[in-house]
């Protein structure tokens, strides 16, 4: 796995900040942004690094050796940049989700495409078995995206769970941190309450955020060892079954989706929507359970084609200008 060690503090706050993005957009993942970035491993190595020997540092008062072990120049910069990005993720993207979808969701998937593509190239010997862990990070991938999200629980063991859950998309390529949210019931409950925190904070806000983020240190202290080691030791079948995740998501982002079934926040019941009547306005008294991918002529609302397309070349040429600056880094 080919790594970038980035020189300046402008290029760790920019990744950083496209990673907090991402994080906060259903079927987006910030490990994909450091993966096509060339900072994954240094990443994965940095998280690992929090480990007994670094808590007995902590309490003996070394700073300087905790910040050492830690990578805290990379981890700092970075840390930055995904505050920015989250916060600006939070606010206006989730508007322009609300107003004009299709062109983001249009960006996201050339986005994605092209990272699918990139990712492969970084097999560097192929074998029967990869292939077949391709089709099956594919299927598996493609399965998930199709599951009806469970009702949100704001109970905090449940909320500790869902930040143990969610936050491996900050480390694993292909999986959406928010979708899993949004799996689990929760991006509904989670964004909101972020929001209050960062706008209007009350102690009820501040207690479940906490939580949520204990259990996001849990998960993301966990998963990074486990990944750390499948990728030491089996590389390209770790590269191979991330690619397949990665593309079996895209369904997931396709531009154009119906709604198909709604939930009515009052009565709790499932609707079926008129199409011919539906705005997005309308899912403020509803929750989206379900959507069915159309081409644009069968979109339910104006498809903004044009727009849509120019995003997605937009999302392409991104990744490329990305892995062009990789390389850059790489040879100097």
């Amino acid at each position: 796995m080919e790594e970038t060690k980035p020189k300046s503090a402008v290029g760790l706050i920019l990744r950083g900040m496209s990673m907090g993005v991402a994080e906060v957009i259903p079927g987006v993942s910030g490990g994909t942004i450091a993966f096509i970035t060339g900072i994954y491993a240094t990443l994965l190595n940095s998280i690992k690094s929090v480990n007994y020997n670094l808590i007995k540092l902590l309490f003996k008062g070394k700073v300087a050796s905790v910040y050492a072990q830690l990578n805290g120049r990379f981890l700092l910069f970075l840390l930055m940049g995904m505050a920015v990005g989250m916060v600006f993720g939070v606010f206006f993207i989730s508007h322009l989700l609300e107003t004009t979808p299709e062109p983001l969701w249009g960006f996201f998937f050339g986005l994605v495409l092209a990272s699918v593509g990139y990712m492969w190239t970084q097999i560097t010997s192929f074998k029967v078995n990869y292939i077949f862990l391709f089709v099956v990070g594919a299927v598996l991938s493609y399965l998930v995206t199709t599951l009806t999200p469970a009702g949100g629980n704001a109970s905090l063991p449940f909320v500790f769970f869902s930040g143990a859950i969610a936050i491996s998309a900050l480390i694993l390529p292909g999986i959406s941190g928010s979708f899993i949210l949004l799996l689990l019931g929760m991006y509904g409950i989670i964004i909101p309450e972020v929001k209050t925190v960062l706008s209007n904070p009350n102690s009820e806000s501040l207690v479940l955020v906490g939580v949520f983020g204990l259990g996001c240190l849990t998960g993301l202290l966990s998963f990074s060892r486990i990944l750390s080691y499948t990728f030491k030791h089996f590389a390209d079948a770790t590269l191979a079954a991330l690619t397949g995740i990665m593309l079996g998501s895209l369904p997931k982002i396709w531009p154009w989706r119906n709604p198909s079934l709604l939930l009515d926040k009052e009565t709790g019941k499932n609707i079926v929507p008129d199409l011919s009547s539906f705005q997005f306005s309308d899912l403020e008294n509803a929750k989206l359970l379900k959507e069915t991918n159309v081409m644009p002529a069968g979109y339910f609302t104006e498809p903004r084609t044009l727009i849509t397309a120019v995003a997605f070349i937009i999302g392409i040429a991104l990744i490329y200008a990305a892995y062009r600056f990789q390389k850059s880094e790489t040879m100097t």
